[in-house]
């Protein structure tokens, strides 16, 4: 049987970003749970928001294989590092 202490793997603080936004994991963005008040946002274990970050790039990565003829970066999309066009 798989078990484990929620208390154990609790997430770290939030931090706020927006008014709308949190970030507790670097470049993991969520609704601030301060407004989710007709469906709660569930406590979930950090291991399992890291399963599910995870799954995300390996669901990318799975279209780009066979859905894309090509993956733009940013050069081809005449953006700079920070995604801004040029001169901005």
């Amino acid at each position: 049987m798989f078990g484990f202490r929620l208390s154990a793997q609790r997430p770290p603080a939030a931090r706020r970003i927006t008014d709308d936004v949190v970030m507790r994991f670097d470049q993991v963005y969520e609704v601030d749970p301060a407004k989710m008040t007709l469906f709660p946002q569930q406590d979930l274990p950090a291991w399992d928001t890291h399963r599910i970050i995870d799954s995300r790039w390996d669901h990318l990565a799975w279209m780009h294989r066979h859905f894309a003829d090509k993956v733009l970066g940013m050069p081809e999309l005449g953006l700079d590092e920070d995604g801004n066009p040029p001169g901005d």
